[in-house]
């Protein structure tokens, strides 16, 4: 059966709420044919998502609605894979000792690196020795991913792309990525330089590509960011908190962008 994943706007909601109406979906789900897999509740914005295995959108909508009345604002159907790249959890919550319940916001960072001038850094080296800085650019930054917990979703060729669970990982990650560069560049004859761009929004933004709006202007921003330069978004920069982190704010146009996208640089040399 096709997995789907679902919205519900709930504000004033609270974690109890919907860890008991996620249990009262699971009491019926057998009689729909609907396995639900698990949950995230966003407090902050008073949103919750559901990923389930059903038989089609308007049946999890069924169990729902007969379970609690919380009827899904949007339903749709996405690769478990991909969800499970960019979570990296495919189960229900676990209970801790507290008796509360962990919850995972379904709230994610991306970030997006890039090589500053790959093409004519192969054209200048040949294919073996542009490959070998690629390699210690992707040791670089998968070891402060490590450091930072953040998880690598793709390789792009001459970048990486990585989620983060907070927008405060994803720019501390990004700092030390710039800052590990500019220790390797003070090493080594040949240097690397990297631009990193950040958004951070939630889960499903169309049946075609989780994170579809903010996968794109993270790398869209990591494509107008200058060489060694940390470029984050309007989303980014009001999670972190630190405006004196973040200079030269700007209006952007943006590929792929009907409007201008504020736009702020990290502060990371300071």
């Amino acid at each position: 059966m096709p997995i789907y994943m679902d919205r519900h706007n709930l504000e004033g909601a609270t974690a109890a709420d919907v860890a008991a109406a996620h249990l009262k979906d699971l009491s019926i789900q057998d009689q729909y044919g609907v396995k639900f897999l698990t949950y995230w509740f966003d407090h902050r914005n008073g949103t919750t998502f559901c990923l389930m295995d059903a038989p089609d959108a308007e049946t999890a909508q069924c169990v729902h609605r007969e379970a609690h009345g919380f009827v899904a604002n949007e339903v749709v159907e996405v690769a478990l894979s991909a969800v499970e790249a960019f979570l990296g959890r495919i189960q229900d919550p676990e209970a801790k000792g507290t008796g509360t319940t962990e919850m995972d916001a379904g709230h994610r960072a991306i970030l997006f690196t890039d090589i500053v001038g790959s093409t004519e850094m192969t054209s200048r080296l040949g294919d073996r020795m542009a490959t070998e800085l690629v390699r210690a650019h992707d040791a670089i930054v998968r070891t402060c991913l490590r450091q930072a917990c953040g998880r690598e979703i793709k390789h792009t060729g001459d970048g990486i792309m990585a989620a983060f669970a907070s927008a405060t990982s994803a720019v501390d990650c990004a700092v030390e990525i710039q800052r590990e560069f500019g220790r390797y560049n003070a090493g080594n004859p040949e240097p690397i330089h990297v631009r990193i761009g950040l958004d951070c929004g939630e889960p499903v933004e169309d049946s075609n590509d989780l994170f579809g709006t903010t996968v794109q202007l993270a790398a869209r921003l990591c494509a107008a960011a200058s060489s060694d330069h940390i470029l984050v978004s309007e989303n980014i920069h009001r999670e972190y908190g630190a405006a004196s982190f973040f200079t030269r704010s700007s209006h952007r146009r943006l590929k792929g962008f009907a409007e201008p996208v504020m736009a702020y640089q990290c502060a990371w040399t300071s």
